[in-house]
């Protein structure tokens, strides 16, 4: 028995007990087993074997637990365990990264929630995709928009049955998020970050040049400020440093590209300054934790 079937025939079992749709198999997993992406973001069911390193995304940010060995996500300053009865939530530009224990490779449904999509389908929000918490409890509902959520992956369905549900699973997470917690002024945070005119000028230095290598002394003077003070300044309004806020414009044109062209994977990597498919294969696994052929492979056989 293949670790997919097996894998499945768990799964399946669960499903039955929680009348849930039941998934079909038919792949080799090996890194990611489903992407979709849609006007929502993007969703997708992946097997994790190794850590890798602190990142960020603009998107709001779901992880779950779904089968084999157990794993935990450090969201800033919280280490969160993901297993059957704990899952995480992490705003928008939030530093994060995932933390594999021994054992089996982890079985994760991951998603990547638009602030503005959440925002627009939402009565809920205030201005901004911002979890009150980083924790969420994995309640019987979660568990079953999770179940669901599987199964879709596993076996595709209309888009918009699975933004419906991609969206009543972040509305569920995002009020349990503040349910004991006293709300921010969205407002307030959204202006913080943008307030600096020298970091404003940095985001579109950045914008603009992220496919070459950005000398952060050089952007630094650019901007008016030795390099000390411009990572200080830029972390207290962004969260996070310069070089992540690059990674993460980086990665978002790696995915987009692997999504829309037939470029080589060497291609792509050389297009964003990388010497060498191995060197852009390392930075794509370590900021979106499997490898860009495989991305593509799954991502386009939804």
């Amino acid at each position: 028995m293949t670790p997919k079937v097996g894998i499945l025939r768990s799964w399946g079992s669960v499903c039955r007990q929680s009348n849930a749709p039941l998934p079909l198999g038919g792949k080799t997993m090996s890194g990611a087993v489903a992407v979709h992406h849609g006007a929502f973001g993007r969703t997708a069911l992946y097997e994790l074997d190794r850590p890798f390193v602190t990142h960020a995304h603009r998107e709001g940010h779901l992880i779950f637990y779904v089968n084999g060995g157990k794993a935990g996500v450090d969201v800033g300053n919280t280490a969160v365990p993901l297993d059957e009865t704990h899952g995480a939530a992490v705003s928008p530009w939030e530093p994060h990264n995932f933390d594999k224990r021994e054992g089996e490779p982890c079985i994760c449904l991951v998603m990547y929630i638009k602030s503005m999509w959440f925002l627009e389908n939402s009565q809920t929000a205030e201005g901004v995709l911002e979890f009150g918490r980083p924790v969420i409890t994995v309640t019987s509902e979660i568990r079953r928009w999770i179940l669901r959520l599987t199964s879709l992956l596993l076996e595709p369905q209309e888009s918009a049955v699975l933004d419906g549900y991609l969206f009543e699973m972040t509305r569920v997470c995002y009020d349990q998020s503040w349910a004991r917690t006293k709300r921010r002024s969205p407002l307030g945070k959204i202006n913080s970050r943008f307030s600096d005119f020298r970091v404003r000028r940095s985001l579109r230095l950045m914008q603009e040049n992220f496919a070459e290598e950005v000398q952060m002394d050089a952007l630094a003077r650019a901007v008016g400020l030795s390099r000390p003070h411009f990572f200080k300044l830029f972390k207290k309004q962004m969260g996070i440093t310069p070089n992540l806020y690059l990674n993460t414009l980086r990665a978002e044109h790696a995915i987009n590209e692997l999504m829309t062209t037939e470029k080589s994977i060497t291609d792509i990597g050389h297009d964003l300054g990388f010497s060498s498919q191995a060197s852009f294969t390392r930075f794509f696994g370590s900021n979106v934790g499997i490898p860009p052929s495989e991305y593509r492979r799954v991502a386009h056989e939804v």
